[in-house]
């Protein structure tokens, strides 16, 4: 099990602190199999909310913050629930700066969760910045 903010991500970070860019708070998930690494830019098997359908890039939008993982205000977290409109199983999930489409910017992979149509997946995600 694997998560990084991906070699994509630091673009996304690096383009916001110089004002421009878009919030990464928009969450993806795929169905297929590997380990996350830093040089990722997509998910593993990207899907819809329906994952019994082809591939997709449609995210759900989160919420984010500033947490304090270490040092105050060192952690930005992004929380967001995404619901199956379709059964499937969900291996990987991530954060892109697009409600469609766009840049990852934070990926992680897990042993597979089983859903069916109505089931969701409260997701919490963490980047921490500390030294």
């Amino acid at each position: 099990m694997a998560t990084f903010v991906v070699d994509g991500g630091l673009d996304v970070t690096t383009n916001r602190i110089k004002g421009s860019g878009t919030e990464p708070l928009n969450i993806g998930w795929g169905t297929g199999a590997g380990t996350t690494t830093a040089t990722d830019t997509t998910l593993f098997t990207e899907k819809l909310v329906d994952l019994s359908t082809s591939a997709g890039t449609d995210h759900t939008a989160g919420t984010s913050s500033r947490q304090t993982t270490s040092t105050t205000n060192d952690t930005y977290r992004v929380t967001g629930t995404r619901t199956a409109t379709g059964a499937g199983t969900v291996t990987n999930a991530g954060l892109f700066d697009a409600a469609s489409g766009g840049n990852l910017y934070l990926k992680g992979d897990f042993t597979g969760i089983g859903l069916s149509s109505g089931d969701s997946i409260a997701f919490t995600f963490n980047a921490v910045y500390a030294n």
